[in-house]
């Protein structure tokens, strides 16, 4: 699974979110190294919507612009649990070997 689409994911598991607000939590969530475009997001959002991970949760009117707000399915919440499963066993992984890696300049 790609990050930004590890992130969307991750914006929508505490409940539904309008685009705005999933750009905003996915900045937020990468400290800032992430930035989606909104035509970036629609585009994961509507592959994931395609996939069963996400869908349109209910559409509203504030001042005079519309917003849709997408919230996870049963699915994407698995997906979400299993992505973070495999990048912890990953980390742990790669600190493993970086306990036993040598330090640079000492013989």
């Amino acid at each position: 699974m790609r990050e930004p689409t590890f992130l969307i994911l991750t914006a929508l598991a505490e409940g539904p979110r309008h685009g705005y607000g999933i750009i905003q939590e996915v900045g937020e969530l990468s400290g800032g190294r992430v930035k989606l475009l909104t035509g970036t997001l629609y585009t994961a959002l509507e592959r994931l919507t395609a996939e069963g991970l996400v869908v349109l949760d209910r559409e509203e009117r504030v001042d005079g612009r519309g917003r849709r707000y997408f919230r996870l399915t049963s699915d994407g919440l698995g997906a979400l649990r299993a992505e973070t499963v495999r990048l912890r066993e990953l980390a742990a992984a790669a600190e493993k070997r970086l306990r036993r890696a040598p330090r640079p300049g000492v013989a």
